[in-house]
């Protein structure tokens, strides 16, 4: 089958790998529709988030069962599912008090990090990491149910309240799931994005945007909260910790959403202790928040967020408009798809109907 594999400095090249076998009686053989490529797929070939050399990229997918193993119950061929690519074992201390997003047995169960993921035509996992899709729901909701599963734990971490101004720094898609979500139950979300493309997808879908670029946006984000400083501000970027923290109301919460690993911040825990401040890491998501998030994908404007698809032969073009080399974004939610089958009026592929 082809795949796209890392190669290591910044460098993934289409190879052709061993087509996947179902090698346990729980595994489920899934014929993958299209990808989404993450802000971490963007990072790894930037070299600020760590990867196996050799690896198929690529984790936000969604596709049709092709096949399962004898014990499989919950999912059969021609289902269609999207994947969850946070294995966990569910026997170590932090799986067995439910966080299973901090399973001390990640190595080399990564999907698109240290195990092969999803930019191909087929991938492996254990049943209880495809989730059946609810008839009707579009491919371009489904393949974004991933990113949105890591929002709602962030959200839930900072316990937004109605009585909340929240911001949110940077409007890729996760700031801008970030913000829809937060939205359901905050009194007011301010958003802040620096890139002119962003922005304008930022204005078109929140009424208080403010734009980031160049001098501190604090007074402005404090005017568009009625003169308060927000209870909540979430960093989506992973490079922007500090200037969350001058930004928030004592007593505030700020999350730290984006991963870069290069991005670092001198902080004096002082300034936390004397301004009531709580820092907040949530990482990814529990495996209960997953189906969560497939439920509310159909409650959310998520296909306006996907721009641009692509064939998994023309990823440098993919990979091009996400400011990859380059400076400036040229879209939202890009898709790399492993199925070029053109997408019907029910949001699928006729391959995947």
């Amino acid at each position: 089958m082809k795949a796209l594999v890392y190669l290591g400095s910044g460098s993934v090249e289409i190879r052709e790998r061993q087509f996947p076998d179902i090698a346990r009686r729980d595994d489920v053989l899934v014929r993958v529709t299209g990808t989404g490529v993450c802000g971490t797929d963007r990072k790894i070939l930037l070299g600020r988030f760590p990867a196996r050399p050799g690896v198929v990229l690529g984790h936000e997918a969604v596709g049709v069962v092709e096949a399962t193993g004898p014990d499989v119950t919950t999912v059969r061929p021609a289902d269609r599912v999207v994947v969850n690519p946070t294995l966990f074992c569910g026997g170590c201390p932090p799986c067995r008090r439910g966080a299973t997003n901090f399973c001390q047995h990640k190595r080399g169960t990564e999907v698109g990090v240290d195990r092969d993921g999803t930019y191909a035509d087929y991938v492996v996992l254990p049943e209880r990491f495809t989730e059946r899709l609810p008839e009707g729901m579009r491919f371009r909701q489904a393949v974004l149910v991933e990113p949105l599963a890591c929002v709602l734990n962030n959200v839930l971490a900072a316990d937004v309240s109605f009585g909340d101004t929240v911001a949110v720094l940077g409007a890729g898609p996760i700031g801008v799931l970030t913000g829809l979500v937060a939205a359901r139950r905050a009194r007011r979300v301010v958003v802040v994005e620096s890139d002119p493309y962003r922005l304008a997808t930022a204005k078109a879908a929140f009424t208080h945007v403010v734009d980031g670029g160049g001098a501190d946006p604090t007074d402005t984000v404090v005017a568009a909260g009625d003169g308060q400083r927000p209870e909540v501000v979430f960093d989506t970027t992973g490079t922007a910790v500090e200037r969350a923290l001058r930004l928030v109301a004592d007593g505030g919460r700020v999350v730290g959403m984006g991963f870069d690993a290069t991005y670092s911040t001198l902080m004096t825990p002082m300034y936390l202790t004397s301004h009531g401040i709580s820092l907040i890491g949530a990482g990814d998501y529990r495996a209960d928040v997953f189906p969560v998030a497939v439920d509310l994908a159909r409650e959310l404007p998520l296909e306006s967020l996907v721009t641009h698809e692509f064939p998994l032969e023309r990823h440098q073009d993919a990979f091009g408009l996400l400011a990859w080399r380059e400076a400036g974004y040229g879209a939202m939610k890009v898709v790399i798809r492993s199925d070029p089958a053109p997408v019907g009026a029910d949001g699928w592929p006729a391959s995947d109907r």
